[in-house]
């Protein structure tokens, strides 16, 4: 979904002048692509596009924003501690200034189980729907902690 969403941006700046965000979701709407303002906000940011008066355009480069964020599997084996449970709320302990990048790199997955997350010095809080996909997610994301 996401890369279907970032081809579709792409291929608007490249056809026409999207001059703030509100043009572009209504562009990305009529094309069947319904996002949210963060999740706009989001794309915008990971494919760099750049600002100027005449409004968005693709970086000079053209490079993707994918190939300079480390996987989540690669954060939690570098930053992660511990993980545990409560109903539909899981806890990731971290190192100490871990909690940041652990969260980003979650979030960028855009993944089901998890409806959002929020990150302190060394803890991420991830809210998931329910107890069970909770427990899934705790399953998976253990695998990555050493």
């Amino acid at each position: 979904m996401k890369s279907q969403r970032h081809s579709a941006i792409k291929d608007l700046l490249v056809k026409t002048s999207v001059t703030n965000q509100d043009a572009l979701r209504r562009k990305l709407a009529d094309r069947g692509i319904h996002v949210t303002q963060a999740t706009l906000s989001r794309d915008i940011r990971e494919l760099k596009l750049m600002k100027g008066p005449a409004g968005y355009a693709l970086p000079a480069d053209n490079l993707e924003a994918d190939d300079d964020l480390p996987s989540v599997q690669h954060v939690v084996e570098n930053f992660g501690l511990e993980i545990r449970q409560a109903q539909n709320l899981l806890v990731l302990h971290t190192t100490m200034g871990g909690a940041q990048p652990v969260a980003a790199a979650i979030d960028y997955e855009e993944w089901v189980e998890v409806l959002g997350t929020i990150a302190g010095d060394n803890a991420v809080l991830i809210i998931c729907p329910d107890s069970p996909t909770a427990a899934g997610l705790k399953s998976r994301l253990e695998a990555h902690l050493v």
